[in-house]
């Protein structure tokens, strides 16, 4: 009759075992989200970017050395990068350097996306072939890298900007990059 019982259990011990390991998996250290970049704390990948403008100069990597900035890769075509583009407008207006580098677009399309959204960047280059992409790691756009003033890599975020991670990740570091 006992082992009957306990048989009764065995569902219930299951279900709890299972629950157990998905809190275990699903943790918030454990973000699926977030994509390892093997670059952080490497030198930016060299690059000699043509500009999209022609009063605005193009990105190369050695105007990445000096002080901390932003690197945004982004193309009129992508959805999530007009999202994030009023974090951007933000950013400038805060007086963030942010360079953009326009991924696999056709240069009338960046213009025009920037057109209608506003223009951020002191800098946008073209990346038509999508080398320089390749070169960090680009997923797909947006993403964003935080350079700091010795030209390497800092930071990266996959995907879209949002308030939380400007203000507790990307803020606090330029600030202590800015302080170096």
């Amino acid at each position: 009759m006992t082992s009957r019982r306990l048989l009764f259990l065995v569902p219930a011990l299951l279900f709890a075992g299972f629950v157990a390991y998905l809190a275990y998996a699903l943790r918030p250290e454990r973000d699926p989200s977030v994509v390892p970049s093997a670059l952080i704390d490497k030198p930016a990948p060299a690059f000699d970017l043509p500009p999209l403008y022609d009063d605005l100069p193009g990105l190369a990597r050695a105007d990445l050395n000096g002080k901390p900035v932003l690197v945004n890769f982004f193309a009129s075509w992508c959805v999530p990068c007009r999202a994030e583009h009023p974090l951007l407008m933000r950013l400038k207006e805060e007086g963030v350097a942010l360079y953009g580098i326009a991924y696999k677009d056709k240069p009338e399309d960046a213009k025009a996306f920037l057109a209608e959204l506003g223009n951020p960047f002191s800098r946008v280059a073209m990346d038509s072939s999508g080398r320089t992409g390749i070169d960090f790691g680009v997923y797909g756009v947006p993403e964003t890298y935080v350079i700091d003033g010795t030209g390497r890599i800092r930071f990266r975020q996959v995907g879209p900007l949002y308030p939380y991670v400007l203000d507790e990740q990307l803020m606090p570091l330029l600030a202590e990059l800015a302080a170096q």
